[in-house]
Protein backbone atom coordinates (compact mmCIF):
# COMPACT_ATOMS: atom_id res chain seq x y z
CA UNK A 1 0.00 0.00 0.00
CA UNK A 2 1.21 3.49 -0.86
CA UNK A 3 1.89 5.71 2.16
CA UNK A 4 -0.21 8.85 1.74
CA UNK A 5 0.97 10.59 4.91
CA UNK A 6 4.20 12.53 5.20
CA UNK A 7 5.75 14.51 8.03
CA UNK A 8 7.68 17.64 7.09
CA UNK A 9 10.24 19.49 9.20
CA UNK A 10 10.36 23.28 9.30
CA UNK A 11 12.98 25.46 10.95
CA UNK A 12 11.77 28.93 11.80
CA UNK A 13 14.06 31.85 12.60
CA UNK A 14 11.74 34.44 14.16
CA UNK A 15 9.11 34.55 16.90
CA UNK A 16 6.32 35.25 14.38
CA UNK A 17 6.73 34.05 10.83
CA UNK A 18 4.71 32.77 7.88
CA UNK A 19 6.48 30.23 5.65
CA UNK A 20 5.06 29.32 2.25
CA UNK A 21 4.81 25.51 2.19
CA UNK A 22 2.76 25.24 -1.01
CA UNK A 23 5.58 23.74 -3.08
CA UNK A 24 6.27 21.02 -0.50
CA UNK A 25 2.61 19.97 -0.59
CA UNK A 26 2.49 20.04 -4.40
CA UNK A 27 5.67 17.97 -4.64
CA UNK A 28 4.20 15.33 -2.32
CA UNK A 29 1.01 15.17 -4.43
CA UNK A 30 3.09 14.73 -7.57
CA UNK A 31 5.36 12.13 -5.94
CA UNK A 32 2.32 10.05 -4.90
CA UNK A 33 0.43 10.54 -8.17
CA UNK A 34 -2.59 11.99 -6.39
CA UNK A 35 -5.19 12.87 -9.04
CA UNK A 36 -8.47 13.48 -7.21
CA UNK A 37 -9.41 13.87 -3.56
CA UNK A 38 -8.49 16.10 -0.67
CA UNK A 39 -5.34 16.83 1.24
CA UNK A 40 -5.19 17.79 4.89
CA UNK A 41 -2.27 19.88 6.13
CA UNK A 42 -1.86 19.95 9.91
CA UNK A 43 0.56 21.59 12.33
CA UNK A 44 1.68 19.38 15.21
CA UNK A 45 1.98 22.29 17.64
CA UNK A 46 -0.25 24.41 19.88
CA UNK A 47 1.67 27.57 19.01
CA UNK A 48 1.92 27.18 15.23
CA UNK A 49 -0.85 26.98 12.66
CA UNK A 50 -1.67 26.50 8.99
CA UNK A 51 -3.49 29.03 6.82
CA UNK A 52 -4.23 29.82 3.18
CA UNK A 53 -3.68 33.38 2.06
CA UNK A 54 -2.12 35.63 -0.57
CA UNK A 55 1.32 34.61 -1.78
CA UNK A 56 2.00 37.42 -4.28
CA UNK A 57 2.64 40.45 -2.04
CA UNK A 58 4.94 39.78 0.96
CA UNK A 59 3.41 42.77 2.74
CA UNK A 60 0.28 40.70 3.34
CA UNK A 61 2.25 38.36 5.63
CA UNK A 62 3.85 41.33 7.38
CA UNK A 63 0.47 43.00 7.88
CA UNK A 64 -1.18 39.80 9.13
CA UNK A 65 1.53 39.20 11.73
CA UNK A 66 1.46 42.84 12.81
CA UNK A 67 -2.32 42.85 13.24
CA UNK A 68 -2.31 39.54 15.12
CA UNK A 69 0.24 41.12 17.48
CA UNK A 70 -2.13 44.06 17.99
CA UNK A 71 -5.01 41.74 18.88
CA UNK A 72 -2.88 39.35 20.95
CA UNK A 73 0.06 41.30 22.40
CA UNK A 74 3.04 39.38 23.71
CA UNK A 75 3.37 39.28 27.53
CA UNK A 76 -0.03 40.82 28.25
CA UNK A 77 -0.13 41.72 31.97
CA UNK A 78 -3.28 39.62 32.55
CA UNK A 79 -1.86 36.42 30.99
CA UNK A 80 -1.39 33.67 33.56
CA UNK A 81 0.25 30.90 31.51
CA UNK A 82 3.64 30.21 33.10
CA UNK A 83 5.53 29.95 29.78
CA UNK A 84 4.52 33.50 28.85
CA UNK A 85 3.33 32.53 25.38
CA UNK A 86 -0.43 32.88 25.72
CA UNK A 87 -0.45 35.16 22.65
CA UNK A 88 1.00 32.28 20.60
CA UNK A 89 -1.78 29.93 21.66
CA UNK A 90 -4.44 32.53 20.86
CA UNK A 91 -2.96 33.24 17.42
CA UNK A 92 -2.90 29.52 16.60
CA UNK A 93 -6.51 29.10 17.68
CA UNK A 94 -7.48 32.07 15.52
CA UNK A 95 -5.59 30.90 12.42
CA UNK A 96 -6.31 27.22 12.99
CA UNK A 97 -3.99 24.24 13.19
CA UNK A 98 -5.03 22.66 9.86
CA UNK A 99 -6.44 23.23 6.38
CA UNK A 100 -8.32 20.85 4.08
CA UNK A 101 -7.71 21.45 0.38
CA UNK A 102 -9.04 19.98 -2.87
CA UNK A 103 -6.96 17.93 -5.32
CA UNK A 104 -8.30 17.89 -8.89
CA UNK A 105 -6.52 16.79 -12.04
CA UNK A 106 -3.40 16.10 -10.00
CA UNK A 107 -3.19 19.71 -8.84
CA UNK A 108 -3.80 21.50 -5.57
CA UNK A 109 -6.83 23.71 -6.17
CA UNK A 110 -5.83 27.18 -5.03
CA UNK A 111 -6.83 30.58 -6.34
CA UNK A 112 -4.47 32.66 -8.45
CA UNK A 113 -2.96 34.49 -5.48
CA UNK A 114 -3.29 31.79 -2.81
CA UNK A 115 -0.57 29.87 -1.02
CA UNK A 116 -0.46 27.57 2.00
CA UNK A 117 1.46 28.88 4.99
CA UNK A 118 3.00 27.40 8.10
CA UNK A 119 2.46 30.09 10.74
CA UNK A 120 5.03 30.26 13.53
CA UNK A 121 3.88 32.15 16.60
CA UNK A 122 6.45 31.10 19.23
CA UNK A 123 9.77 30.74 17.46
CA UNK A 124 12.40 30.34 16.49
CA UNK A 125 11.95 26.58 16.68
CA UNK A 126 12.19 23.29 14.85
CA UNK A 127 8.64 22.41 13.84
CA UNK A 128 6.69 19.67 12.11
CA UNK A 129 3.58 19.49 9.98
CA UNK A 130 1.73 16.59 8.38
CA UNK A 131 0.29 16.25 4.91
CA UNK A 132 -2.33 13.53 4.42
CA UNK A 133 -3.73 12.68 0.99
CA UNK A 134 -7.25 11.27 0.98
CA UNK A 135 -7.96 10.07 -2.57
CA UNK A 136 -11.43 9.79 -4.10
Amino acid sequence: MIELLKQFDVKTDRRDQMLDITSEIESFLEEKGAEEGIVVVSSLHTTAGITVNENADPDVKTDMLMRLDEVYPWNHPKDRHAEGNTASHLKTSTVGHAQTLIIHGGKLQLGTWQGVYFCEFDGPRNRKFLVKIIPD
